[in-house]
């Protein structure tokens, strides 16, 4: 983000390291497969002000609800999917071949400052 323009103290920079934290969790949690590790890309989009952030798994038949489940305001899990909800534009899933499925969120950054 700082090759960007976004320094690590901006809201832009934060919020994006917020999704990538909770879609990385998850995929550490929910998508591990024995001898498979998970990838993560960033793009930049300036014309429509948002970075997509992309996390692949081998896990394909783990793929997220279309909709973030609720959670008890108790429970210690279950809100990462919520947060991506609110902070991205937004967010999904498809198949990545050969094997597992990529988890990605479009998230506003505007302009750099």
């Amino acid at each position: 983000m700082t090759e960007w323009g976004y320094p690590p103290s901006s809201e832009a920079s934060s919020t994006v390291a917020l999704v990538v934290g909770e879609l990385t969790a998850n995929a550490v949690q929910h998508g591990r497969v024995a001898g498979h590790g998970f990838g993560l890309w960033l793009a930049l989009d300036m014309a429509a002000g948002l970075v997509r952030i992309e996390v692949a798994d081998a896990a394909a038949a783990r793929r997220p609800p279309a909709t973030p489940p609720s959670s008890s305001p108790e429970g210690e899990s279950g809100r990462g999917l919520l947060l991506v909800d609110v902070l991205a534009t937004r967010w999904g899933s498809s198949p990545r071949h050969p094997v597992g499925k990529t988890v990605w969120a479009e998230v506003p950054i505007g302009r750099a400052g």
